[in-house]
């Protein structure tokens, strides 16, 4: 994220469009922040954090799809419930971070989209 995103506190319609974004994501997956991230470029908080939930959005779903595989060891169900509540504690957290005007990072997120 930019400095100067630090310094500047975020418009009200650009935090509720944050917000909307991570609670998108939490329900209906990487297409929430993929259709932000295509249309809000004139918006750079918006813009970072749809970059940030469509990361989070990819490496949760190339973590489903290990746990897929995994799942005829058995072990891939239990991960898949692991990586279940992950999703919603990071879509909660990101919902929370950013109704207070602040930029979120997902610790675990593949920086796949710059």
């Amino acid at each position: 994220m930019s400095e100067d995103l630090q310094v500047s506190k975020p418009s009200n319609d650009s935090t509720t469009m944050a917000v909307l974004n991570w609670v998108g994501t939490l329900i209906f997956g990487f297409i929430p922040p993929l259709i932000l991230f295509l249309v809000k470029k004139d918006d750079p908080y918006v813009l970072d954090q749809s970059k940030e939930a469509l990361n989070w959005s990819i490496t949760a779903i190339i973590g489903y799809i290990a746990c897929m595989i995994l799942s005829f060891v058995v072990i891939g169900v239990f991960l898949m419930l692991a990586l279940g509540i992950v999703h919603l504690i990071f879509c909660i957290l990101g919902a929370v971070k950013t109704s207070k005007g602040e930029a979120f990072r997902v610790p675990f997120a593949l920086r796949l989209v710059k």
